[in-house]
């Protein structure tokens, strides 16, 4: 290329010149940005994740004390603690008889636990395979909260992990039946 050719759009030196304005305008759009308020926007962020968080402990917290709280007889947190020679002294609470109730395989099942048993029994509801879920099959209407009633009879043990009835399943249709 020689200083002659015409499609060389210009020297050096406007090349540079227009090199250099254009830095200076990105200094200038630089210059612009509020630098406070993006510290502001930041710290409001971070102010809000860091609430978040606090609330999520706050929720796993309780949800941490309502599963020490009851519904495991025998394990170490259902255990009263061993009155100390300062507890002696204290008002003892009133025992609760029903400290360690939960759910039985001899309990009578309620309305809805009876008709999913029968529903089950007859085939008109089954459990889907690799689930919890029950499903209606052929005619009648299907069950409200499926999920939540199969956790209630396989709390009770009245329907096995495969989803067929178990024997104390059985004999709870037959409680319910009788009297019904």
């Amino acid at each position: 290329m020689s200083e002659d050719d015409p499609n060389r759009g210009g020297n050096f030196e406007d090349v540079a010149k227009a090199l250099a304005e254009e830095v200076t305008r990105a200094f200038e759009r630089i210059s612009d940005i509020d630098v406070d308020e993006l510290a502001r926007t930041a710290s409001a962020e971070a102010e809000r994740a860091r609430q978040w968080i606090d609330d999520l402990g706050t929720w796993l917290r309780e949800q941490a004390a309502g599963a020490m709280s009851g519904g495991f007889p025998g394990a170490a947190w259902d255990e009263p603690p061993v009155p100390g020679p300062a507890d002696t002294a204290a008002s003892a609470p009133a025992d609760d008889p029903l400290k360690h109730a939960g759910p039985h395989p001899l309990d009578l099942p309620t309305a809805e636990q009876g008709l999913a048993l029968a529903a089950l029994d007859s085939g008109r509801w089954r459990i889907e395979p690799g689930t919890s879920m029950l499903a209606a099959h052929g005619d009648g209407p299907g069950p409200r909260d499926a999920l939540g009633l199969v956790r209630e009879l396989r709390v009770r043990d009245w329907l096995s992990a495969a989803g067929e009835i178990t024997l104390a399943g059985r004999s709870a249709l037959k409680r319910w039946l009788e009297a019904s």
